[in-house]
């Protein structure tokens, strides 16, 4: 089951659980405008694309809520 990881790698923009968000193979998340304009859809940790994180219901969310572990790049991401 995904994490749906609260918060961008890149900018540590909030990230709730039904808002646009990109990930990897892996999980990595990113905020659309970080995955779109700053990575080119190229995750930074994996080198795999970067897709469309799908929504989970909210009736779900109660009983598979969300993870609130936040991962962010020191550094950000790459320009």
């Amino acid at each position: 089951m995904l994490e749906l990881r609260p918060s961008c790698e890149c900018c540590d923009k909030d990230l709730p659980p039904d808002a646009a968000a990109r990930i990897c193979t892996f999980e990595c998340t990113f905020c659309a405008a970080c995955a779109d304009e700053v990575l080119n859809g190229v995750c930074p940790n994996c080198g795999g694309n970067l897709v469309e994180r799908p929504i989970r219901p909210t009736a779900l969310l109660l009983k598979y809520p969300a993870s609130t572990k936040r991962i962010v790049k020191e550094n950000g991401c790459p320009s």
